[in-house]
């Protein structure tokens, strides 16, 4: 089945990124804006955290992750331990 736009995560993906990156550079033009340290520290600070969120969409898409590669594994089930007394 071929996914149309509205249900590609792809498509939303690279949507949200371009947000996230007007964002960025919003809170990066700020930063010369602002004379208050704590303000600026602040406003740096979001948009090294969405610049982050953006290489974590971009690594999505391009499944450049093994986190994205594969389904989830069904666990094994763990062993049982016992505890010996310690003494």
């Amino acid at each position: 089945m071929k996914l149309s736009s509205k249900n590609n995560p792809i498509h939303h993906t690279q949507k949200i990124k371009a947000r996230m990156g007007q964002l960025i550079e919003h809170l990066r033009e700020d930063v010369g804006k602002v004379t208050e340290p704590k303000a600026k520290a602040l406003f740096e600070t979001s948009a090294e955290v969405l610049t982050g969120l953006v290489k974590a969409f971009h690594d999505y898409e391009k499944k450049s992750e093994a986190a994205w590669r594969t389904e989830l594994k069904a666990s094994r089930p763990k062993e049982r331990t016992t505890h010996a007394s310690r003494r």
